[in-house]
């Protein structure tokens, strides 16, 4: 099985979405954004919820492909910002 964070350099997405969540990941909080994606409640370790926010891009960005109406870009450039930021501080966490 691929490395959490190798599945996450592995993605291609456009270039203003990536750039959006890349400005956006320098004010990200974990205590307040994750609840809001995740759900409430005992938040899961880094890792873990990467892997639930990977999840969860991968079905807004099909929902993007395929036009479908219900797609929001303002919940995925938040999902985006979510996942870069628990990718930093994991990675932050692996290098120490």
């Amino acid at each position: 099985m691929q490395d959490v964070l190798s599945m996450l350099h592995a993605l291609r997405r456009p270039g203003l979405l990536m750039r959006a969540a890349r400005i956006g990941a320098d004010d990200y909080r974990r205590s307040t954004h994750l609840p809001r994606l995740l759900g409430y409640g005992n938040l899961p370790r880094h890792a873990a919820s990467l892997l639930r926010l990977m999840e969860i891009e991968a079905g807004l960005n099909t929902q993007r492909l395929n036009g479908d109406t219900a797609y929001s870009l303002v919940r995925h450039v938040d999902v985006l910002i979510a996942m870069l930021g628990e990718a930093r501080v994991l990675k932050a966490s692996q290098t120490a």
